[in-house]
């Protein structure tokens, strides 16, 4: 194989276009990104062009419910599944250079919604779970078996277990022995019985497949004991193309709250369609006709979680978070506590509560 290299995020489009891959190894952050974009051109068309897309999106749904379920899938569903392939789909393969088979997503767990569309259009979405200190994968979803939303099961060079906390921990020969010139910390990197601790928690499902919910340092306790997981509440609202980010907070606080980057490109198409005018995006989120839409955004998704869960504040912040601030890892994931410490005022305004729509530039 010949390996390409991106330049930056801002340039892979271009590069795909380029280079035209046959597999792309990506992270989620990658694939929500084509995802929104592609909804907000699903927007922009016409009624019966929408009402389509969603047959054939349903339809593909239905036969991966029976592929999943070992099923063979019946012919009149395969052929129409092949027309839509075809005609509907197609153009998400030729944005990805025409030519890709399938992509990793690892990193991060991925939406479930996301993962079907991909495949939809013929590109598999393969999900991983691994680590640098793992050398790599250790468990890996594949072509012939794989569960959505899952990091696919344990691979063979390794086994797999879960601390009674949830932490998921490894053991097997591909396992690092230790950080260079640092026995303190290798000391706390592992059980006492040799066990690697990753510092993530997990769970299994009844067919061996392992799902990786949350960094352990992450989870959100808050003030009433209760737990959350904020990365799968992030990831409902980042369905929504308006969002760019959105990072919850709420340890040991009495409930949730937010901080969004919006999507400038949807954005601006919202703002047209409801016949608000707008000279950039900065006069936009100052207009509170536009604030009361993405109002209705949050409250939509809100309706969506139990109450203890849902969003009761947020605040938009003015730029996307970057890496060269230390708020985004080079796997584009988010550094919560780095978020926490430059936006720590802009959080705590919200605690007591305060009205959302304020802005903060």
């Amino acid at each position: 194989i010949t390996a390409h290299y991106t330049e930056n995020f801002n340039t892979l489009m271009e590069d795909i276009q380029t280079k035209k891959p046959t597999v792309i190894l990506s992270v989620p952050r990658f694939l929500e990104k084509v995802y929104a974009r592609m909804l907000t051109k699903i927007h922009e068309q016409p009624s019966w062009k929408r009402e389509v897309f969603n047959w054939a999106w349903n339809m593909e749904k239905d036969a991966d419910v029976l592929k999943n379920q070992k099923k063979s899938i019946p012919p009149f569903l395969a052929f129409k599944q092949r027309l839509a392939r075809r005609y509907i789909f197609s153009g998400l393969k030729k944005g990805l250079g025409g030519r890709v088979r399938w992509m990793t997503a690892a990193g991060a767990p991925l939406s479930r919604e996301i993962a079907e569309l991909f495949n939809a259009g013929g590109v598999f979405v393969m999900e991983g779970y691994g680590l640098t200190e793992c050398s790599g994968p250790v468990s890996l979803n594949v072509i012939t078996s794989y569960r959505y939303g899952s990091a696919g099961r344990p691979l063979p060079c390794n086994q797999v277990k879960l601390a009674e906390d949830g932490e998921i921990l490894i053991r097997g020969g591909n396992i690092f022995q230790g950080y260079w010139k640092n026995p303190d910390l290798t000391r706390e990197a592992f059980t006492e019985d040799g066990w690697f601790k990753t510092g993530d928690i997990g769970s299994f499902d009844e067919n061996g497949f392992l799902s990786v919910i949350d960094r352990k340092k992450d989870i959100i306790i808050t003030s009433g004991g209760k737990n959350f997981s904020p990365q799968n509440i992030e990831r409902l609202f980042l369905k929504d193309p308006l969002f760019d980010f959105f990072v919850v907070f709420g340890d040991r606080k009495p409930y949730l709250v937010a901080l969004a980057v919006l999507n400038a490109a949807e954005a601006a198409r919202i703002a047209r369609s409801k016949g608000i005018p707008f000279d950039s995006s900065e006069v936009l989120n100052g207009r509170t006709d536009f604030l009361a839409l993405v109002d209705q955004h949050i409250a939509e998704k809100n309706q969506l979680l139990s109450r203890a869960s849902t969003i009761k504040y947020y605040r938009l912040v003015h730029h996307p978070f970057s890496e060269e601030r230390g708020e985004l890892t080079p796997s584009l994931k988010i550094r919560r506590k780095a978020v926490m410490e430059h936006y720590h005022a802009l959080i705590e305004s919200m605690y007591p509560a305060v009205r959302s729509l304020d802005i903060f530039f």
